[in-house]
Parts: C-alpha cells; sequence; structure tokens
C-alpha cells in the first residue's frame, strides 16, 4: 500500500511513537504469519509458532537518532548563519554612520576654513585699505603759506613747500604709511621728519619741537610722528610740508596736489 505524504516541512513522529507504530506493525505480521501458517503444513518441531527477528526496530531506532542529529546540526547552522548575518548588518550601519559622521566633519570643517579665509582676505583688504588713505599733517589746519612762494627767507628764492598753521605743540601726522628715512636736525628746517611713502614717494615735516619717531620705523596714515613748533630758519610757529621724488632738497614737487591726489580734501 502507497502513503502519499503532505509536502512542506515537517518533523518526524516521535521515537516513542515511531517504536510503538514499528511493534505493532511486527505484531500484525506476526499474527499474519500465524495465520498461515495454520493454512499450510509448516509448524516449528517444537510445536510453538515463533516469529523472526527482523531487526527492524533496532534499524528504526538508530535512523531517528541520526536524523536528530541532523535536524540539531541544521538548527545550529542557521543560527550561526542568522547571527553572521545580523553581525555583519551591524558592521555595515557602523560603516555607514562613521563615512556620514566624517562627511559632516568635513564639511564642517571646510565650511570654518572658508569662513576664516573670508575674514582674512576682509582683514588684509582693510588694513591694505587704510594703509593706502592719505590725511592732512595737521588735523583741521589750513595753508598759510602756498607752494612756490616768492622771498628773500628762502635760499631758493622760493617756497619748496607749503605752510601749515599750528601753534607750537600741535600733533604732526605721518601723511600716510611709510618708513622713516630721517628723524632730527635738518639745518633751516630746524628738527625734521623725513618719510619714505608707500608708494615710493618722500614727505618732509620740518620746523618741529620734538620729534616722536626714529630712523627705520615704519609708521601708518595718522600717526603722530612729533609736536609742531618753531626751530630752524623760522619768524613763528608752524608746519612746513614738502612732497618729493627723492630724500634729497631740490626734488620737491607740489605738495597740495600730491595729498588731493591721494584722496585728501584740501
Amino acid at each position: 500500500m502507497a502513503f502519499t505524504r503532505p509536502t512542506g516541512k515537517h518533523r518526524r513522529p516521535s521515537r516513542a511513537v515511531r517504536v510503538g507504530a514499528n511493534v505493532a506493525g511486527i505484531a500484525t505480521l506476526t499474527a499474519a504469519g500465524a495465520v498461515a501458517g495454520v493454512a499450510g503444513p509448516a509448524f516449528a518441531s517444537d510445536g510453538a509458532p515463533h516469529t523472526e527477528d527482523t531487526g527492524l526496530t533496532q534499524a528504526i531506532v538508530i535512523g531517528d537518532d541520526t536524523a536528530d542529529r541532523v535536524d540539531a546540526q541544521a538548527e545550529t547552522q542557521r543560527s550561526a548563519a542568522d547571527e553572521a548575518a545580523a553581525r555583519l548588518q551591524a558592521e555595515t550601519a557602523a560603516k555607514k554612520q562613521a563615512a556620514d559622521a566624517k562627511r559632516h566633519a568635513d564639511e564642517a570643517k571646510r565650511k570654518a576654513d572658508a569662513e576664516r579665509a573670508a575674514k582674512e582676505r576682509a582683514a588684509r583688504d582693510e588694513e591694505r585699505k587704510r594703509l593706502n588713505t592719505f590725511v592732512l599733517p595737521i588735523e583741521g589746519s589750513y595753508v598759510s603759506t602756498g607752494y612756490k612762494a616768492s622771498s628773500s627767507l628762502w635760499s631758493s628764492g622760493s617756497h619748496t613747500g607749503v605752510d601749515f598753521h599750528a601753534e607750537t605743540g600741535t600733533s604732526v601726522h605721518a601723511v600716510g604709511a611709510g618708513t622713516i628715512v630721517e628723524a632730527g636736525w635738518g639745518g633751516a628746517y630746524g628738527n625734521n621728519v623725513v618719510i619714505q611713502m608707500s608708494d615710493g614717494t618722500f614727505t618732509q615735516y620740518g620746523h618741529l619741537s620734538s620729534i616722536d619717531v626714529s630712523v627705520g620705523q615704519t609708521v601708518t596714515p595718522g600717526q603722530q610722528i612729533g609736536l609742531s613748533g618753531a626751530t630752524g630758519n623760522v619768524t613763528g610757529p608752524h608746519l612746513h610740508f614738502e612732497a618729493r621724488t627723492t630724500a634729497q632738497y631740490g626734488s620737491d614737487i607740489d605738495p597740495v596736489a600730491y595729498l588731493r591726489a591721494h584722496g585728501v580734501d584740501l
């Protein structure tokens, strides 16, 4: 008789059930043999019928133990595979999280670097603008004697600079950024300061009552370099201001035009 098994995963019946069923089957086979013996002439010599030990019970028990071990091994393998998959998933997630964190950190650093660079550029531009600024040598003053004015007071016969009105002790400022190339007594100019400007020209400040800078020192626009006075060849306190192409006497240019060309309202 053929048995049809439904498809799908199933468990073997328990050992006790299988053994019981096998014993029942053997008993059935034994009974059938006994009936056949009654119908035929074959009887044991001692007159008592007995069944043959076929070994079916032992074979079935051994097969079931093997199946149980196979099932247990398969379950262990499935558990190991599940653990490996979970571990791989966790590692992948951790790597992605680390990559995301690094990307965010790199982006934040890039933005910070860009902002810092922008601030540095702005500061440099501001400093450059400030250094390129020119101011009056005496704040709020005016020209009392013009350029090239004629008089016997000057050895050349004409004024080589301009005079700014100022009382003794008035603050005198560098008109722009530059380096001090002369600071001390200048003969007819009295106490004087000469500055080489950042554009390569020179400016001179004469008749000072005191000097606040020294040779080699750098100055910025509006920085105080001394106080006005009446030292040297003068008739009264004022500031003598010259613009020159060199540091030497005789290379003078129009000081008013020079200051106006550098943006000074005069």
